[in-house]
């Protein structure tokens, strides 16, 4: 079962760092792990890689407690749930009408609401491989002042797509990301190093500043967090858009360099061992960190959140990142895996760059220092079912 006491949650040292906030995050392989991508060949929704009917629900052992967020998680994904379009394959929208209903109007025990409304379905082979992810908190200010020079900056107005043949389309169809020179030229957007050396400075896109750049680095690649100035007051940031430049995880090069290790002085392969990298080889760690080209924009955030993919509040133990191809956003998500403060009901409420293929889930443990530790560590492989309405493996003739 999921430990809903952070106090009990058993702790690992490996990481994988997310990008998130404006519902669009990268989850690098920090510390080598394998980031799921889809080869060529390899299916593309739920249906490709097949399905079959699982256990029952009321076999699952799901805890009270566990049940009871997964419920709440679940009522609010609903009013999204039932109008969007699932691209898995697996349900349409008109499925989920019976236990979203029933959902607004349940008062009795969490547990018998999902036995009662949902069965369990196994994708391709079950075999699943959950990371971390949290909202950090940073120390920084709105206003630039001694010891807090780190810019923040908002979405620029020059950064824009190409016009049609203005450059190369993407794989995707999409035109790239960049600006427009004097020349009305249109050119890559400002790198990491290029930003760091002032490229933006002057034109008033700071929303805030932050004390320490390795911090401001990591936060940038969770995509979301909290900047805590100095009279104790919190700005909440989330992510307005990226610049175009490619993303490289600076954990797998470090693991390519010999960087990484599990011997003793070596630098271990999680968050806190490449931060303390960076730290000790400061020259060198800033040339890593530009090595990662990609540089996030953000935006202030006001009341609930940080939000996820599918447009509602992601919440600590209880929202989960899935790829849409393989698990309607939404639905719930039982893991069993062999992190057990990770087991039990999530709910899929968000998305990742690296989060792709069947079974390849990235768990929200909320913020603060034990959820950046609890998240830092986080590397679970398992099983992995999902539920959907009552009905729909009969409708897809796999009953």
């Amino acid at each position: 079962m999921k430990v809903k006491s952070f106090r009990h949650a058993r702790l690992a040292a490996l990481a994988l760092l997310v990008l998130l906030g404006g519902c669009v995050r990268l989850i690098p392989d920090i510390a080598g792990a394998p980031t799921t991508r889809l080869a060529p060949s390899a299916p593309e929704t739920a249906l490709l890689a097949g399905v079959r009917a699982g256990p029952g629900v009321e076999g699952l052992g799901l805890a009270s407690g566990d049940a009871r967020l997964a419920l709440v998680s679940f009522q609010e994904s609903c009013p999204k749930l039932l109008v969007r379009n699932d691209v898995s394959g697996l349900t349409r929208n008109g499925d989920w009408q019976p236990a979203c209903d029933a959902a607004t109007r349940w008062h009795g025990d969490a547990q018998e609401f999902f036995a009662a409304h949902f069965e369990t379905v196994q994708v391709g082979e079950g075999a699943a491989f959950a990371t971390g992810y949290f909202e950090p908190e940073i120390e920084g200010s709105r206003q630039r002042q001694p010891g807090f020079d780190v810019p923040v900056y908002g979405l620029p107005s020059d950064l824009v797509r190409a016009r049609s043949g203005d450059a190369q389309p993407l794989e995707s169809g999409r035109m790239p990301l960049g600006r427009y020179d004097e020349a009305d030229r249109f050119v890559p957007y400002f790198d990491r190093a290029e930003i760091e050396q002032g490229a933006m400075m002057g034109r008033g896109l700071e929303i805030g500043w932050a004390k320490d750049p390795v911090e401001f680095f990591f936060l940038q690649i969770q995509g979301s967090g909290r900047l805590r100035r100095p009279d104790g007051s919190v700005l909440r940031i989330g992510y307005a858009g990226q610049n175009g430049q490619p993303y490289t995880g600076i954990g797998g090069l470090m693991r390519k360099r010999g960087l990484l290790g599990d011997g003793p002085g070596q630098y271990r392969g999680s968050m806190q061992g490449i931060m303390r990298y960076i730290r000790e080889n400061p020259a060198e760690g800033r040339a890593l960190m530009r090595e990662n080209r990609s540089w996030i924009f953000f935006r202030e955030l006001t009341g609930d959140g940080p939000v996820g993919a599918l447009g509602v509040p992601v919440r600590p133990e209880s929202s989960i990142a899935a790829d849409p191809k393989f698990v309607p956003l939404g639905a719930p998500v039982w893991l069993d895996l062999d992190r057990a403060e990770a087991d039990g009901m999530w709910i899929a409420q968000d998305t990742g760059g690296a989060i792709k293929g069947a079974n390849r889930f990235d768990t929200f443990w909320g913020a603060g220092e034990q959820a950046r530790t609890t998240a830092g560590g986080m590397s679970g492989r398992g099983r992995a079912l999902l539920l959907l309405p009552k009905g729909t493996l009969r409708r897809l003739g796999k009953r």
